[in-house]
């Protein structure tokens, strides 16, 4: 069974869409370590599509969908916003980043440990975001 909400581009609604994911996921039983990281993914995900892809439009939309099937947990994030080009993505030098004190800028490091596959793809204008991670 697939589970979807819409929201508005709006950092107000993180809090939503991590209460939504938590209610899918409580569902299955998972340990809270492998809930909290998943939520965790998701939450770097959305954040980053409402603040780098729409620049926090509040007119513009995220439609996301959650299904667990097959001890498998998948989120499809979708908006018309700037799309990401993984290829032109470099993972930051983590060990400078604490030595410097920089904040921000380790999500999608983040988001490519915790789950086992992550896509983005653009069609016809409209931008996807996939997660999937194994639950056995």
């Amino acid at each position: 069974m697939t589970h979807a909400i819409r929201i508005s581009c709006s950092r107000r609604n993180l809090k939503t869409v991590r209460d939504f994911v938590g209610g899918v996921l409580a569902a299955h039983h998972l340990s809270d370590i492998l809930q909290n990281q998943i939520i965790l993914a998701v939450d770097e995900i959305v954040a980053n599509l409402i603040i780098h892809s729409n620049l926090e439009d509040e007119s513009k939309n995220l439609d996301i969908r959650v299904a667990v099937d097959n001890n498998e947990f998948r989120f499809e994030a979708e908006d018309d916003g700037q799309s990401f080009s993984p290829s032109a993505y470099q993972d930051p030098d983590i060990a400078e980043h604490i030595r410097i004190g920089k904040k921000g800028g380790v999500g999608i490091a983040l988001v490519n440990r915790i789950m086992d596959q992550v896509e983005f793809t653009t069609i016809d204008k409209r931008n996807f975001c996939r997660l999937r991670k194994r639950l056995a």
